[in-house]
Order: C-alpha cells, then structure tokens, then sequence
C-alpha cells in the first residue's frame, strides 16, 4: 500500500468525524466548510505548529516521536485500535522498516493441529492475516461449512462475506459482520504493509464488491480479541457463542480463535448437534479436500 496516502486519508477521515463542540473548542463565528476539525485546530489540541501537523496529515510521518503521536491520538480521540494503527503507520515510514515480512505459512506445525483437534466442545480454528482459514477442529470445519461449498482453497472470512449470498443468512448481522471484518483487515494491512497477498485480497474485493469498497473507504479500524456472535447455521440454526481470539507469537500472522457456547445453553446443545452431523457427513474430509463440500 502507498503509506503516505494511508496516513493522509487516515488522519483526515479521523479529523472529519470530531466537531468543534466534541473537541471542546470554541467557535469563531463565519461558515464552516467541514463539519470537522480544522487543520489548525487538531494542531492546537496536539499542541504542535500548524506547519508540522499539516505535514503529518500530508503523508508524512517519518521520524514522527512517540510523544507526538501520542497527542494527535489525544487530540483525534483516537480509541485504542486506531492508536496502534497510527504507530504501525508512523513505522511502516520509517528507516528500515521498507523489507517486506515473510509471509504467513500456509499449513500450520503439528503440534497447534493438536492443540485445536484436543478442542472437542467448541468450535475451533487458526487464521491469518489474510482472513484465512489455516486449519481447524471438527467443530470449526463443521460451523463454516458453508465457506468450503467452493473448491477455492484456503476458506476465506473476506470473500465469504463479500462474495457469497449465503453470508447474508449465516450472519445474523451481516452488516455488523461486514464492517468487523474490513475494520480487522484494514488494521492487519496497517501491520503488515508489504504484505502482498492482504495487498491482492483488497484489491480483488475492491475489483468485485462494491460493499467492500465502501467500507474500506471508511478507514475503520479494529482489535478482536474477544466479545460474542450469534451464527445462523443451515443444519442447526442459532449459534450464540462467546469468541476469545489469541495471537500465536511462534507463528507470526496467525492467531487462534475459539468459539465456546454457555455450559446448558440451547447453543451448547446445537453444538451437540453441530459435531453428530459434522462427523455424519465427514465435512473435515470435504473441507480439507481441494473440492466443494457438502
């Protein structure tokens, strides 16, 4: 991605949403032609020139200090995902930072296998930067098994979403999920911005969804790690399950996320359900098999 268009579109986008009476500023009087901040106001806030924000917000954050960074995001009311976001702009322009990291493996080592297929109650998988389903448990397999009705490999969060019509009834929130989703990849395109297969996988989305496009205009980021989703299955219907999303430090670029349901909940027995008819119709095979599943 061209860093210096993302930090200019970045700053502006976070500029424009923050009125005057937010940021606590007075009004001078005279017509505004944005309902945002002015240039010169996020500088005052920041407590830098009017010369070197506009600098900043021109694409040009090399050398920035952690301290000036901290202020803009002070002064932008940044949340947390935005802040680091910020940062992983600020040292994509930095000296040294222009080699592009390796890129995500694409099976995951023995022993993380194991660990997801010691996960027998709860939906289970490791994906990557990429939105990629790496690998995963019965259970894993058996919830997307929707997104291996294709024969492209691997399964994809993005694609699914955004390209196939049986997203909109597995998401009880499609929209929710859909804007989830860009938020994610836009902040994992901030971390790894040489990354050439995130660069493809936006620039298709882009090519073929329109949905897509308009979302990643927004410039929206955000951390996952934890919270709850309710699926909508084509076998066992509502899914309300809690999510917890861990990074793997050994495997940089992937992460593991495990979808455990309340102990006697409907949902913990769909799960019941979800795994009988997963091991039924045999969809680990279908969905580790280069051909459209069940």
């Amino acid at each position: 991605m061209d860093n210096r268009a993302e930090v200019r579109e970045f700053l502006a986008s976070r500029r424009a949403r923050i009125t005057p009476e937010q940021a606590g500023l007075e009004q001078f009087g005279g017509r505004r032609r944005v309902k945002g901040l002015r240039r010169e106001e996020v500088a005052l806030l920041a407590g830098v020139s009017v010369d070197y924000y506009t600098r900043l917000e021109r694409g040009n954050l090399a050398g920035v200090s952690e301290s000036v960074l901290d202020a803009i995001a002070h002064a932008l009311e940044l949340d947390r995902a935005e802040h680091d976001h910020l940062y992983d702009l600020a040292r994509a322009a930095g000296p040294g930072r222009r080699r592009p990291a390796g890129a995500p493996a694409a099976v995951v080592r023995p022993v993380l296998q194991h660990l997801l297929d010691a996960i027998t109650t709860a939906p289970a998988f490791i994906g990557n930067n990429r939105m990629d389903i790496v690998a995963a448990n019965a259970l894993g397999y058996a919830l997307y098994s929707d997104m291996y009705r294709t024969p492209a490999r691997p399964a994809n969060h993005s694609r699914f979403i955004f390209l196939d019509p049986r997203s909109q009834d597995f998401y009880t929130e499609w929209e929710q999920a859909a804007n989830a989703n860009v938020a994610i990849l836009r902040r994992e395109a901030g971390r790894a911005p040489h990354d050439k297969g995130i660069a493809a996988l936006v620039g298709e989305l882009s090519m073929r969804s329109e949905e897509f496009r308009v979302r990643w205009a927004a410039h929206n980021v955000r951390r996952h790690y934890s919270g709850a989703k309710v699926f909508r299955h084509p076998v066992v219907g509502l899914l309300e399950l809690n999510y917890q999303v861990m990074e793997l430090e050994e495997d940089p670029g992937h992460a593991l996320t495990v979808f455990p349901a309340v102990p006697g909940s409907p949902s913990d027995e769909a799960l019941r359900l979800l795994a009988s008819w997963g091991a039924t119709e045999k969809i680990v095979q279908a969905a580790q098999a280069n051909a459209p599943s069940v």
